[in-house]
């Protein structure tokens, strides 16, 4: 697993917790910065699948060779 996916996943959880946070305390700039942790966590978590995906396809083609 890609290091990106790693602190993708955290980075959501963190996000999670900061919006629930905003919105249990009606702050409204905490629960938009938790919106906006869990969006980039979302974008690493996707970055990290793909380079897992490349490596993969790269053993694989290499497998044949």
């Amino acid at each position: 697993m890609d290091k990106e996916r790693i602190k993708g996943m955290a980075q959501q959880g963190k996000g999670a917790m900061k919006e629930t946070a905003g919105k249990a305390m009606g702050d409204q700039k905490l629960k938009a910065e938790g919106k906006m942790d869990k969006m980039e966590g979302k974008l690493r978590n996707t970055i990290g699948g793909a380079k897992d995906a490349i490596r993969e396809a790269d053993r694989e083609t290499q497998k044949r060779h």
